[in-house]
């Protein structure tokens, strides 16, 4: 299948190569991300593609959070926790933020990083994802920088095919494994749920045999941020309930 973002991925990303335009964009990130900062939510103005560029179907959000492992989290720390990068309404701002942005096979610690649609919190009591879940995919290090941008790819594209169900994707670095999940909008809607779980097969080139299973954000609230079960290559964790 197709995926339209793709079109354009390898002219914007070779023109971040060049030093004047990684310097220019560079100090782009850095205002709006001060700007951001000292604005409320509700003074920032509206996200929207800039002229000539190419739209996305939705307005995204890159967050960041990190925690010390080992330590209970409460809704309300975990909240506090994650800070907002920047929203972004075309796939040349896209490219602005991600080229400036550590891969997250270079993170270290306990630390994510979230994608998703603008006015979606990456939190389970989030009103578009509390009746929802995510398919989790457990990965063994060296994996997570490929696999995430494929997937961001993928979902910045529509590849996945679903209408407004797809909330975000979160790429979550361990010290021994990696894990990375797209979260969904409707947990009982077993159809949707089912394709989604394969087009994930076919953006991340799993093997066949690769067992896959699903997790609500109910069943998720019951245990500790990030969990997962020792595993190997691709294996996946997660409880459908």
């Amino acid at each position: 299948m197709n995926n339209k973002f793709d079109v354009l991925k390898d002219d914007d990303s070779g023109d971040h190569d060049q030093n004047e335009e990684n310097s220019t964009q560079k100090d782009g990130v850095k205002e709006k991300m001060e700007r951001d900062k000292n604005q409320g939510s509700s003074k920032r103005k509206a996200v929207v593609p800039g002229p000539a560029e190419h739209p996305l179907q939705y307005n995204y959000t890159f967050w960041y959070s990190r925690r010390t492992p080992g330590r209970p989290t409460s809704s309300q720390s975990y909240e506090q926790n994650i800070k907002q990068i920047g929203t972004f309404a075309s796939v040349e701002q896209f490219w602005r933020f991600y080229s400036h942005m550590v891969r997250p096979g270079d993170l270290t610690g306990h630390s994510d990083f979230h994608l998703f649609k603008e006015g979606i919190k990456p939190m389970w009591e989030d009103d578009a994802n509390k009746n929802g879940g995510k398919w989790i995919i457990q990965l063994r290090k060296g994996l997570a920088s490929r696999c995430w941008e494929n997937l961001i790819l993928a979902m910045l594209g529509e590849q996945f095919m679903v209408g407004e169900e797809i909330c975000g994707a979160v790429v979550s670095v361990r010290f021994q494994e990696d894990i990375i999940s797209i979260w969904n909008k409707t947990a009982s809607d077993q159809a949707t749920t089912a394709r989604i779980r394969d087009m994930l097969r076919q953006v991340l080139n799993l093997p066949p045999n690769t067992i896959m299973e699903y997790k609500t954000h109910t069943d998720g609230i019951k245990m500790p941020a990030g969990w997962a079960p020792k595993g190997s290559f691709f294996k996946t964790s997660g409880s459908r309930g």
